[in-house]
């Protein structure tokens, strides 16, 4: 089954290659983004399967592969109608959020207008389509799961007041990642491998992912999402080595995931992908 699943993810990437090839930048990243997701999906139910006996029924697998973007089926195995008092706050998080990263947007579209700084203009841009992803829209789906007995929570958690890497990208940024990379790379490879090398081949996979969603569109910057993402494993194993915590470990924190940050989102996919959506050239 194992082998079965990761066939799937990898048969949907080369295929989501071939048939969107020719089409604009920013269309050959949400198709290659829909079908690893999916294709993780077949991968966390059947680990979900093995480790803990959950097998969702059809219905409640569709909802989880298509309509929520967390990586734990369990999520899904029973309602529990006491979740859904805690639908309305999430609902009013994720408006709000939605409204201030439009309005980010629109205001990134201003400076380059009136600036013509790129640079200027990037930061409330990327940060704007934070705010409407991650914040937003993901807070609003998690509302509405609640609203029907489904104990969804929000999959970014105030992520700035992280005091280490190892917090922020395992309980505190993009859950259904940090969900994704434990259920499907981590916990297997723990138990043959032991935990220093999974958290390596973990690490080493996001950026393996990210090169789907960012390089391989605009075909160019290959590696360097991955270098990103390998240097932070490295990290996360200094600071278990290493603690530092407090409010030195919030800078510490924060310097290393935005200092790095053009190693990510590097020049060619900000001008294939992110400039265009404001008309920045």
């Amino acid at each position: 089954a194992r082998w079965a699943a990761w066939a799937l993810l990898l048969a949907g990437v080369a295929s989501a290659d071939v048939l969107l090839e020719g089409e604009p930048a920013g269309f050959r990243m949400v198709g290659r983004i829909a079908v690893g997701f999916l294709g993780m999906k077949a991968i966390v139910s059947v680990e979900t399967r093995l480790d803990k006996g959950i097998l969702l029924p059809a219905g409640r697998w569709f909802g989880f592969a298509l309509g929520w973007p967390g990586m734990r089926p369990a999520l899904f195995a029973r309602r529990d109608p006491e979740t859904r008092a805690g639908a309305w706050r999430l609902a009013h998080m994720g408006a709000v959020r939605l409204a201030i990263g439009f309005a980010s947007i629109a205001a990134a579209s201003v400076v380059w207008r009136s600036s013509g700084n790129r640079l200027l203009a990037t930061v409330p841009l990327l940060v704007g389509l934070s705010l409407c992803l991650h914040f937003g829209l993901a807070n609003l789906l998690a509302a509405a799961w609640r609203a029907v007995g489904f104990p969804a929570e929000p999959l970014f958690k105030a992520p700035l007041l992280a005091t280490s890497l190892g917090e922020f990208w395992s309980r505190r940024w993009n859950l259904a990642y940090s969900e994704m990379t434990a259920i499907g790379v981590y916990r297997p490879l723990s138990a043959v491998a032991g935990k220093r090398v999974a958290t390596v081949v973990a690490f080493f996979f996001s950026g393996a992912l990210h090169e789907l969603a960012i390089s391989l569109p605009v075909r160019a910057g290959y590696g360097l999402p991955t270098l990103y993402f390998v240097l932070h494993g490295v990290l996360v194993l200094h600071e278990r080595a290493r603690p530092i915590g407090g409010r030195a470990g919030r800078l510490w924190c924060i310097a290393w995931l935005v200092l790095p940050m053009p190693i990510l989102f590097h020049p060619w996919f900000l001008e294939g992908v992110v400039w265009p959506i404001v008309g920045i050239h």
